[in-house]
């Protein structure tokens, strides 16, 4: 498979892809919020990422569809989940990324597999996705054994036509993310290349009915509006997770 790479900061990996999948309906939610707010809960290896000295906590619902291995068809029933995540971003020596601090997933098999594979902080949640024209409403309750509680309800429409960001806006700094970090149960730290086109993204409206999804990182999200940004589909292919120092 051949894919465009032009947009890419760093060279695609030279060892297959593991995981390839479709995204479809996504909300990027962003707020600001002070580096050394966040600092205490990143590992120590990695550097908070800033835009004009602010970090950003993102919420961003979407869901998957065509989830499946390298070599492997999707399966019915099992391909197929919405997800969501918190996140923020970070960076070290000449790769930037994305920090998950909880993903939760409407598919145990996904949420297990996550887990053991790639060490990212998964979550069981009871969710429901409904698109009704061109909004979408989305409702997710956290349901994993033993985890805090966390729940989102919100329903969201775009606005404006598709557009893509271009390098060294605040736009282009949220979303083009090609990799993602995570440490395993032995504190070893590593990156994940994924890759994708450049975000069709749309301006978008929400109404937010409910978001405690920070409330376990002991988080108060802003009292402003956050930065909204929406994308109908895209398609992903993801690598394993490789130490930061092979």
């Amino acid at each position: 498979m051949t894919y465009e790479t032009t947009h890419r900061p760093w060279p695609l990996p030279q060892r297959p892809w593991v995981m390839a999948m479709r995204w479809h309906d996504l909300m990027f939610m962003h707020w600001p919020i002070r580096p050394e707010v966040l600092r205490p809960l990143i590992p120590a290896m990695l550097e908070v990422d800033t835009f004009d000295g602010w970090a950003w906590l993102g919420v961003v619902p979407f869901r998957m569809t065509g989830v499946r291995p390298h070599y492997l068809p999707a399966f019915p029933y099992l391909s197929a989940f919405p997800e969501m995540n918190v996140r923020t971003y970070v960076k070290t020596p000449g790769r930037s990324g994305v920090w998950f601090f909880s993903l939760d997933a409407a598919s145990r098999l996904a949420v297990r597999a996550a887990r053991f594979w790639y060490g990212l902080p998964y979550y069981d949640a009871r969710m429901r996705v409904v698109q009704e024209g061109a909004t979408v409403h989305y409702h997710s309750t956290r349901t994993h054994r033993h985890a805090p509680a966390a729940t989102f309800e919100a329903s969201y429409t775009p606005s404006g036509e598709v557009y893509h960001a271009h390098p060294g806006t605040l736009e282009h700094w949220l979303t083009a993310r090609y990799c993602l970090y995570a440490v395993d149960r032995r504190g070893r730290a590593g990156y994940g290349d994924i890759h994708h086109a450049p975000w069709p993204l749309q301006d978008a409206t929400a109404e937010v009915r409910s978001n405690t999804m920070t409330m376990p990182l002991h988080l108060d999200l802003p009292h402003t509006q956050p930065v909204l940004h929406f994308a109908r589909y895209l398609e992903v292919v993801a690598w394993n997770v490789v130490p930061l120092v092979e």
